[in-house]
């Protein structure tokens, strides 16, 4: 008995994810079928994609299909009507800021500039760790976190192994002398890495999170947000890239700098000169003069700066600043002098993709006419970027995560979900609204922790959209801190793909980054709730409620 009670509980162990999928959706059955409205069988499907998401049982872009499959089969929303979520124009704007960013990565510009930086800043121990987190947070803010981690851990690592060939500094704690005698055949334990090494590994990661922040299209959670946010409020003015830049990045430079305090002082005895964390980080000039030396290296090795480079840098300027001036406020934008018709961000980053693809990454073309017939073009230039290597770098199923996030909120609003949803919350709308925006704030962190910051952001923000109706509050107030809120993912290597990519090589335990993680999360809440409140409201104006979002 007691084996098949064991063989049963190893089977549930292994199968799991396949019986949630099957029993789930019959447990919420009741959830329509007491009450067989639009509004419910809308809430069933949304029920059903937040249990599916969260423990993630099927592959995300999987999960954020169901909408093309239930809600024309439900009698919620049309196919054609559907189909149109997936792919709007903030899907497009994603599209065509990671082709961008991907045309960074190949021509590898923001290693050159990374290592430029870090050297400019300084490779004591803390001026090191200091660039490292600024030069991640800088690229983050354009190419996808996880892009940004990976390429920076390379460069910590052959930094400390150096610092530690030199007999400067230790990766790893050092082991016990019967430890050496092991016999050989025992299997070796995990080496424990120093505080130092985390504070390099975990630090980067964290700066990629926070670096997402500070541009709308430097984290999957901000686009979400901006494609729910003129989802719902069509006739908003909408989330433009210029003023998300306002806003944000002083939010973004606040939390980063304070977390590397942190940061510094739980691992490297920052402000405690005499514990044993300040002292193992005091390597002298000879340590510097190492770490100097190597990243001088690793330029040398890139050569000089190539055409390729300098005409991805360029593109890279253009399209921020087509971004920026597409409509600025102070001036007539660039859109308006051409046309009359709304032109937003896409447009902007699109303009930009196809010089990418025209734009030849050798100028071997100003020599056809050369004398010297060596240095004739035998065949055409490759451009800047080709699409065989969009295709193998691009994340298409963040595209599928961000349109079933878009189909939800049209479905919810078309079946009455959202006015139903919005008279059960009047009691929790009634608190002021700065308590409505802190508690908000802090479940969309804590469940940021558990699931995809994606996935939490399509359940939450539709949600406190409805209520920011009822409590007549302007929507981007609750919004936006939620939608930033997804992004502080620091607690578990589970979290975040940069956490995880960050941890592994240095075998971080999780009780340290569950450690560490919560002091992130409150210094990123604090700097959130005390700056938004008001410096939001000079660059958003919502302090009235507007017009445009009475239904």
């Amino acid at each position: 008995m007691a084996n098949k009670c064991y063989l049963l509980l190893r089977a549930l162990g292994i199968y799991w994810k396949t019986i949630f999928v099957i029993v789930y959706p019959l447990v919420l059955l009741p959830v329509f079928l007491c009450n067989n409205t639009a509004a419910m069988r809308c809430l069933f499907v949304v029920l059903l994609m937040a249990g599916y998401w969260v423990f993630e049982v099927l592959p995300l872009p999987v999960t954020s299909l169901i909408p093309m499959v239930l809600f024309p089969l439900m009698g919620v929303l049309d196919s054609d009507k559907v189909s149109l979520c997936y792919l709007k124009e903030t899907n497009m704007m994603f599209v065509g800021g990671l082709v961008i960013a991907i045309a960074v990565e190949y021509c590898h510009l923001h290693t050159r500039v990374a290592l430029h930086v870090i050297k400019l800043v300084g490779c004591s121990p803390r001026r090191l760790n200091l660039g490292l987190v600024t030069v991640t947070m800088f690229i983050s803010m354009w190419i996808s976190n996880t892009a940004a981690t990976a390429m920076m851990i390379p460069i910590i690592e052959a930094t400390l192994k150096a610092l530690e060939e030199q007999g400067i500094g230790e990766m790893y704690e050092s082991t016990d002398l019967e430890e050496e005698h092991l016999a050989e055949n025992a299997e070796p334990e995990a080496k424990k890495p120093t505080k130092t090494t985390m504070c390099y590994f975990i630090s980067t990661a964290y700066a990629a999170n926070i670096g997402g922040l500070g541009c709308i299209i430097g984290s999957g959670t901000n686009l979400t947000f901006k494609g729910l946010y003129e989802t719902l409020f069509p006739d908003s003015p909408g989330v433009e890239f210029n003023k998300w830049m306002i806003l944000n990045v002083p939010i973004m430079l606040l939390i980063m700098y304070i977390s590397v305090i942190w940061l510094q002082v739980f691992f490297m005895g920052l402000f405690r000169p005499n514990s044993v964390d300040a002292k193992k980080i005091r390597v002298g000039t000879q340590g510097e003069t190492v770490a100097r030396r190597l990243i001088g290296q690793k330029i040398e090795e890139l050569g000089p700066l190539s055409f390729h480079e300098k005409a991805v840098g360029l593109c890279f300027v253009l399209s921020i600043l087509l971004w920026f001036f597409r409509k600025p406020q102070f001036i007539a934008g660039w859109a308006e002098l051409i046309t009359q018709h709304k032109v937003k961000d896409a447009t902007a980053a699109l303009i930009v993709v196809f010089l990418l693809f025209i734009i030849p990454a050798h100028p071997d073309f100003i020599y056809i006419f050369s004398k010297d017939e060596s240095k004739r073009p035998k065949i055409a230039s490759k451009p800047l970027v080709t699409w065989k290597i969009i295709q193998q770098k691009m994340p298409w199923g963040l595209i599928f995560l961000l349109g079933g996030g878009f189909a939800l909120a049209e479905a919810s609003k078309v079946s009455g979900m959202s006015h139903m949803i919005a008279e059960h919350l009047r009691g929790f709308a009634s608190l002021p609204k700065v308590y409505v925006m802190m508690i908000s704030g802090l479940m969309a962190t804590i469940l940021t922790q558990f699931s995809s910051n994606v996935a939490v952001a399509n359940v939450v923000l539709p949600v406190l959209a409805e209520m920011s109706l009822v409590a007549k509050i302007h929507p981007m107030y609750l919004m936006m801190p939620a939608a930033l809120c997804c992004s502080f993912a620091y607690c578990l290597p589970v979290s975040t793909p940069p956490n995880a990519i960050a941890a592994a090589p240095c075998s971080m335990p999780s009780t340290e980054m569950v450690k560490v993680g919560l002091g992130m999360c409150i210094i990123s809440m604090g700097v959130l709730f005390a700056v938004f409140p008001f410096y939001g409201a000079v660059i958003w104006d919502f302090n009235t409620f507007p017009d445009w979002a009475v239904e």
